[in-house]
């Protein structure tokens, strides 16, 4: 059975001039502080970094479709094969409702998928037939990235 729906490609805060100025400053901060210990290129690193980061916390997150079918589940045009996916857990209590796959690889094991309009029953259902529900949380790196609006 293929179940499918549309999702924003990622979760978005809206920013406030404040938000921007407390980026700015902190980061600015920190680049000023590694410079006086002799570190300009940490400080070039932290610069670009921040720029990147507050260049891609401003996109607005397109609508990709989402299909679970019987070889894995596909977001927009990437597969995600079940034979790569150790188990799934879906969040539905901590701000959008989203799945979270443990996947094989070592260094991004999580995958986070957003539930949109789909039902999270029929998804569970239709989960569970590939692969096992095991609780999972994200990692706090991005967790800490998500309470801080990027």
């Amino acid at each position: 059975m293929n179940i499918s729906w549309k999702a924003p490609e990622h979760m978005h805060t809206e920013k406030s001039a404040d938000w921007y100025w407390m980026v700015g400053i902190i980061s600015a901060t920190l680049a000023f502080i590694s410079i006086l210990l002799g570190n300009i290129v940490f400080a070039i690193l932290i610069i670009v970094g921040v720029f990147t980061m507050t260049l891609y916390s401003v996109k607005r997150p397109q609508s990709v479709h989402i299909e679970l079918g019987p070889t894995g589940i596909k977001v927009h045009e990437v597969l995600y094969p079940y034979a790569n996916l150790e188990s799934f857990w879906i969040e539905e209590k901590e701000l959008a409702p989203r799945i979270l796959f443990k996947t094989t690889k070592k260094i991004a094991p999580y995958v986070t998928v957003l539930l949109g309009d789909a039902n999270p029953d029929e998804v569970r259902d239709e989960l569970l037939v590939h692969l096992p529900e095991i609780k999972h949380s994200e990692p706090f790196l991005e967790k800490l990235l998500i309470y801080f609006g990027f």
